[in-house]
């Protein structure tokens, strides 16, 4: 992995709240990390999250546009915890690090990884924030996404609307079938520029979980995967949101309590030694 920071691409981060790198995987990672995902998928028989059986596309009955959402993309949470290769490719020190420089906090926490994967003809991705879903607040809190498949124009790239986390809050106005849903809680925001991030497969992209994003439909027969995953600082603080936490975890913590627990949210920089 390119790894490498340099204080200009620190620094466009901070100010825009998203940054592409190139070429973050050699071609050889990007095969190794496609078949882990492949693999990682597989092991869990559609099944989206550890200890949960909810499954992908699964209609609960009551949601009525879970049709619509359903092919928006493909989620699995938490591929680190079922699969040893995925664990490898997560808790690597040396993202932990780059995370860090980039988010400016001492110490990365885990807090979810996931992978996206855009069927064929599948619907777009509105724009939305992250953080508001998480179980912790903190403006610096951040997600890479790396594309496994070149990620175009043509099959659902993302977009970033540059500078929009120095003015979004802690707010969520969720993930709605409308686009423009999100400027009826910013609409200051609405007359902001979008950019957006074609990348070749093996790039990919850091994002404040503040900044406002989203992805194009896919106009194409081929799928657009990708794997992300989601970071917090070590020493956040549980803020009452369930999110990604099991039943038995939320039992024993109430509001301001430290999400520290190991297995759940591993400290990948510095080592937890």
């Amino acid at each position: 992995m390119n790894t490498t920071l340099s204080d200009s691409q620190i620094g466009q981060y901070r100010k825009n709240g998203f940054l592409v790198i190139d070429d973050f995987l050699s071609s050889a990672e990007l095969k190794f990390w496609r078949e882990a995902v492949a693999e990682a998928i597989t092991d869990r028989r559609g099944r989206k999250m550890p200890g949960k059986e909810t499954k992908i596309g699964e209609d609960d009955g009551i949601n009525q546009e879970s049709d619509y959402f359903g092919k928006v993309f493909d989620q699995m949470i938490n591929l680190w915890q079922t699969n040893e290769k995925i664990r490898q490719i997560m808790i690597n020190a040396h993202l932990g690090e780059m995370v860090a420089r980039l988010a400016g906090w001492e110490g990365t926490r885990i807090w979810h990884d996931q992978a996206l994967i855009k069927r064929p003809w599948a619907n777009p991705t509105s724009w939305h924030l992250d953080t508001p879903f998480w179980s912790f607040s903190d403006r610096r809190a951040l997600s890479i996404w790396v594309a496994l498949d070149d990620a175009t124009y043509e099959n659902g790239c993302l977009y970033f609307m540059p500078g929009s986390c120095h003015e979004t809050s802690f707010e969520n106005p969720g993930i709605g079938k409308n686009m423009d849903a999100i400027f009826e809680v910013y609409p200051k925001l609405s007359t902001f520029c979008s950019v957006a991030a074609p990348m070749k497969a093996g790039s990919c992209s850091f994002h404040n979980g503040l900044t406002i994003h989203g992805a194009g439909a896919n106009m194409t027969n081929g799928f657009r995967r990708a794997m992300t995953c989601a970071y917090m600082p070590d020493g956040a603080v549980y803020n009452g949101i369930q999110n990604i936490l099991s039943d038995d975890q939320i039992s024993h913590l109430k509001p301001g309590d430290l999400l520290n627990d190991d297995y759940q949210n591993p400290l990948i920089y510095p080592w937890n030694q």
